[in-house]
């Protein structure tokens, strides 16, 4: 369950997550937040999910999200995959 943040984020986002039913968007997973986000989202869109979630948390599940299988990380634009990689390693830990 999402925190009424998170919740208010996701609705301030809603474009983003086109794919998803209207009836589910308030109950996405933090992994696919994290992944549309850092995808598609603007750079206000970044900083307001490292202020919400937390960088090392946004950090962790963002690591963990491709460590589970290489078909997960190519979830993940290749560009957008080596900048956070980087920046997390660099600032998150």
């Amino acid at each position: 369950m999402n925190s009424p943040e998170i919740k208010a984020f996701i609705k301030e986002n809603n474009a983003l997550f086109w794919y998803t039913p209207e009836d589910k968007k308030e109950d996405i997973s933090p992994e696919l937040l994290v992944e549309t986000i850092l995808n598609y989202g603007d750079m206000e869109s970044v900083k307001k999910l490292f202020s919400l979630l937390g960088l090392k948390k946004t950090s962790e599940i963002f690591f963990n999200t491709i460590k589970i299988s290489e078909r997960r990380k190519n979830n993940f634009h290749e560009l957008t995959l080596n900048y956070f990689s980087l920046l997390f390693q660099r600032y998150a830990y």
